[in-house]
């Protein structure tokens, strides 16, 4: 269970926990962020070691820094198992072998990541939004 842990990226936490993984959690224990709940549904995961995986907006509601240790676990999860993954958040699937597109209900654009890129559609415009650095003109003093 720690190995999975580890993979999961919330083993140090558990350790940091009063009684590590004897710890009570939930309403009557110890409060968990939604992180520190998805990293441990990941552990679950790599314990359970299923064929196929599919994860359903894994990063959705999570803050950057919560977002990167789940990225990071996902990367050893799915490494050689068919992985599904159904993302808003593209930074989930930018390493994918196919992505498909779908809007209102239709698959309007498939390929990787450059290749949708290239195509400069639906999928170009989203990761433009996502990933758009907000570049503020210097402050000139004209004294």
């Amino acid at each position: 269970m720690e190995e999975a842990c580890k993979a999961a990226n919330i083993h140090d936490f558990i350790n940091e926990l009063p009684e590590r993984y004897d710890t009570i959690v939930g309403e009557r224990g110890y409060r968990l962020s939604g992180g520190e709940k998805q990293r441990i549904a990941l552990a679950r995961v790599i314990l359970k070691d299923p064929r196929i995986l599919v994860l359903d907006e894994a990063t959705s509601s999570l803050d950057s820094e919560s977002e990167s240790l789940i990225q990071d676990a996902l990367k050893r999860v799915m490494a050689g198992r068919t992985s599904i993954v159904i993302a808003h958040r593209l930074s989930t699937i930018l390493a994918a072998n196919l992505i498909l597109v779908v809007d209102r209900g239709q698959i309007v654009e498939h390929g990787t990541h450059p290749e949708l890129l290239a195509l400069n559609g639906l999928y170009a415009n989203l990761y433009k939004t996502q990933y758009r650095k907000a570049v503020q003109p210097p402050i000139v003093n004209e004294a």
